[in-house]
């Protein structure tokens, strides 16, 4: 059973990502869990009337400024979403990164809920701050989609997809998959996405028929044996190629809302394509 008691949501001021606000204010009520709202001031976010970093200003309150700035964008739902909520505002200064890493090990998170890209901590937060958080952190994180942001809307998880490379975090990904898919009643499906089988000669591309076959075999038997291992029952998807182009596939294929990983952004096979995941897939990633 998942205990998830804290849950960090780094936000960008004045660009704060709304849909991850929205999906933390689900999960924290849904366990019972404390948010602690984290700002980083730089030198960006205190251009744009952020005040200076340390406790929080008196006459200024970070969730009050997200929750006017949710209207103005005809966001009329966050605030009653928020409400009841144990929410403690936060602010950190120096390097965004370290600040989150630092928080989350200080108060002990259970997850860190965070865009994958946003302007006021860098640029693009997946090339820098995101990334560099899921490489130096243990705690388990949840990326939103790297997309341009669509209008909040209410989040639901109905349907959990598993990335399984038989690497050895996939035991560890099932596992979490499976607890929170009995947390919401969702449906599980594991995906695993062997190398491409297709080959380049005289005349052109063609499918190496006896390969494809052995590729998909040993890959359903070790998905079976793991599947006996962790007591999992669960639907299976097996494609080939592309690994980000697959995964979002096989999310499309499924109505999945949720992707769970065991990739961090370096090593491994699954952990090569930890960028390109997050990028590539249209929904949340969960990396654990």
């Amino acid at each position: 059973m998942l205990n998830i008691k804290k849950i960090l949501l780094p936000v960008d001021f004045p660009d704060a990502s709304l849909n991850e606000i929205h999906q933390a204010a689900m999960l924290a009520r849904h366990f019972g869990a404390q948010i602690l709202m984290l700002h980083v001031v730089t030198m960006l976010s205190q251009a744009a009337g952020m005040p200076d970093a340390g406790r929080e200003p008196a006459g200024w309150d970070l969730l009050a400024t997200i929750v006017q700035e949710a209207r103005k964008q005809r966001d009329h739902t966050l605030e009653r979403e928020l409400e009841g909520l144990s929410i403690r505002r936060m602010l950190g200064k120096g390097d965004p990164t370290q600040s989150i890493v630092q928080t989350a090990a200080d108060e002990k998170a259970d997850l860190i809920m965070m865009p994958s890209h946003g302007y006021t901590f860098d640029r693009f937060l997946l090339g820098s701050v995101t990334a560099k958080v899921l490489h130096r952190t243990d705690c388990p994180v949840w990326t939103g989609p790297h997309v341009e942001e669509s209008p909040a809307r209410q989040f639901a998880i109905h349907n959990v997809l598993c990335a399984v490379d038989l690497g050895p975090r996939s035991r560890k990904a099932m596992l979490w998959t499976a607890q929170f898919a009995a947390e919401f009643g969702a449906r599980v499906t594991l995906a695993h996405v062997t190398a491409g089988f297709e080959l380049w000669g005289p005349g052109g591309w063609s499918v190496n028929q006896k390969w494809k076959e052995e590729l998909i075999s040993d890959a359903s038997r070790s998905i079976e044996a793991l599947q006996k291992d962790t007591g999992i029952k669960a639907e299976v998807f097996i494609g080939s190629g592309d690994v980000p182009k697959i995964l979002n596939q096989a999310a499309k294929q499924t109505n999945a809302d949720l992707l769970v990983t065991g990739c961090y952004p370096y090593g491994g096979h699954l952990r090569t394509h930890g960028y390109a995941i997050i990028c590539a897939v249209s929904i949340p990633v969960l990396s654990v």
